[in-house]
């Protein structure tokens, strides 16, 4: 039997149910598929407001329960009703939730009031060990998606237009900012740093850069060095690409095997059409 995913533990049990913890979009949407399609069974626990209808509609009533954003102890209760062997989280939720217009129950409260430091990576980071606690391994959130992933060289098939040392300058730029959990990307041009990505997001930052001069400008976009992928995975897809069109950026770089290109032939597609091209690097 073909190897599912290169992401999986050695020892996964295909006979075992996959929750899918499922915030926005259609990264989400990709993954169900790509379980569906590898015959593994698979459940949905969806965020009210966050989680595409789409793909709650999807499943059966009996596989999907859609709870609010906070309700940690509900979410641990369904991974023990489904007799979950593993679960993945997918796709965002509104950054601005996990500070406002949270619904915390007893058991996300107790976490809450325990971290000195409350971030995206601090949050999620605790969930994963109540996960964990349960005995349900949480699962890297690249699993099943390995043909989305950038893979090395230009994808988008033709010579890539920014000079090999000014990729090599706006790579420095965005591990540098990654490394001090500031945010995984950085907008470049010709060894000058235009923006760098924080708490607003990849593509407010991109549209800030794009105020300035933008001809020969490069999106970098890249992960820390000790990456957490049970749920921290970059991705890029057509959203971003049609900021970088409206921003005036026709390059980007993406690190191989690290950033996910949601609807990857789609968004290549897509990029070719409009003259954007797309770098992965290593």
């Amino acid at each position: 039997m073909p190897a599912l995913s290169a992401f999986l533990p050695a020892d996964f049990n295909p006979q075992r149910p996959v929750a899918l913890i499922a915030g926005q979009g259609i990264y989400p949407v990709l993954i169900a598929q790509a379980i569906r399609r590898a015959g593994v069974p698979i459940r949905l626990i969806a965020f009210d407001e966050e989680t595409r209808p789409d793909l709650i509609d999807s499943f059966p009533a009996a596989d999907r329960r859609v709870i609010q954003v906070g309700q940690l102890g509900k979410m641990l209760d369904t991974l023990k009703d489904y007799d979950a062997g593993y679960a993945l989280m997918a796709g965002q939720i509104t950054p601005r939730r996990l500070f406002k217009g949270l619904h915390p129950d007893f058991k996300a409260a107790r976490i809450l009031f325990s971290l000195k430091r409350r971030n995206a990576e601090t949050i999620f980071g605790a969930i994963a060990q109540e996960i964990t606690a349960l005995g349900v391994h949480l699962l890297d959130a690249r699993s099943f998606l390995d043909d989305q992933l950038a893979h090395s060289g230009c994808m988008t098939g033709k010579k890539f237009p920014i000079d090999p040392d000014y990729v090599a300058h706006g790579v420095q730029i965005a591990r540098e900012s990654a490394r001090l959990d500031i945010g995984q990307g950085c907008v470049v041009r010709k060894g000058t740093v235009l923006a760098v990505e924080a708490f607003e997001g990849t593509d407010a930052m991109i549209r800030r850069a794009g105020e300035f001069k933008t001809d020969e400008s490069l999106f970098v976009k890249t992960v820390k060095a000790r990456q957490d992928y049970r749920f921290d995975v970059p991705c890029f897809g057509l959203k971003t690409l049609e900021t970088m069109r409206e921003a005036g950026l026709k390059a980007a770089a993406l690190e191989t095997d690290r950033v996910i290109l949601l609807d990857k032939p789609a968004v290549l597609a897509q990029a070719k059409s409009w003259g954007i091209q797309l770098l992965g690097f290593e």
